[in-house]
């Protein structure tokens, strides 16, 4: 049974995520479960309501084991953002106060273009039934909010950590995409061609000729004022395809067949 591969993947320069007074030891679990989805490893707790460890957060985090084994736990936020020098806060909520709000997109190319230069970057995620404070808010450089519906603004902690976690890894040049297990590698963006691969020019003006010539002898261009138009619409469409090799192949021997048909009927 193939084993998808975990922490390896994560990036040891990606931002510190800071769940500040967790109420829920499953809420830090799910929590965790984004993190890993999107590269993240490192998780920092501000007065975790119930304590850690949790079980409650182990059976929530379905194997991102590795992020809660690395688990830091603080008294303060202070003590948690002290080593950091750039520090993002998640809010919905309009706060009165002089700070940049940014969606989590532009969060996502700001952390990588920081983190490029050697920044500590940490995520500020608040209560569950609250969020965060004025004062929390206000040791944070950035508020990231997202572009959610206005009169139902609040998500839960691990939605909100996707969010931001996805933009950030998203940005990762040459992303890839999927699932990666020791017997096959994770997809890139674009179009799949397995056994096969983009038909070239040859092959694809040689099939729109034998095509064209069939239709010619099976009298299908009618009005010879109008085969020009036809066959441009025909090429275009095919083009369109984006066609494999084997696709071509396959249309050829569609071709043939028909042809075959018609010269069947025409003997008898």
């Amino acid at each position: 049974m193939s084993k998808a591969k975990g922490p390896e993947k994560c990036d040891p320069d990606a931002p510190v995520v800071i769940l500040v007074n967790p109420q829920l030891g499953q809420n830090i679990g799910t929590a965790a479960r984004a993190m890993a989805n999107f590269g993240l490893s490192r998780l920092r707790l501000v007065e975790p309501r119930d304590g850690w460890p949790s079980e409650w957060a182990i059976k929530a985090a379905s194997g991102a084991n590795w992020i809660l084994d690395g688990v830091e736990v603080f008294d303060t936020l202070k003590e948690a953002i002290a080593d950091l020098t750039h520090v993002y806060a998640t809010t919905a909520r309009p706060r009165g106060m002089t700070k940049t709000v940014i969606t989590p997109f532009d969060a996502g190319v700001d952390m990588r273009a920081r983190a490029g230069r050697g920044e500590k970057l940490g995520i500020l995620f608040g209560r569950e039934r609250w969020g965060l404070n004025n004062e929390e808010v206000s040791l944070a450089d950035v508020i990231i909010t997202a572009p959610v519906n206005p009169r139902f603004a609040s998500i839960n902690i691990a939605q909100a950590v996707l969010l931001v976690a996805y933009e950030w890894y998203r940005h990762e040049a040459g992303a890839r995409v999927g699932m990666e297990t020791d017997e096959a590698p994770a997809l890139t963006p674009g179009l799949k061609m397995p056994d096969s691969r983009p038909a070239t020019k040859a092959e694809l003006i040689g099939m729109f000729e034998h095509l064209e010539a069939d239709l010619d002898a099976a009298g299908f261009f009618r009005s010879p004022d109008m085969r020009p138009t036809i066959v441009r619409n025909l090429r275009n469409m095919f083009a369109r395809a984006e066609l494999s090799e084997q696709e071509v192949r396959t249309l050829r021997g569609v071709i043939r067949a028909l042809s075959g048909i018609r010269q069947q009927r025409g003997q008898k």
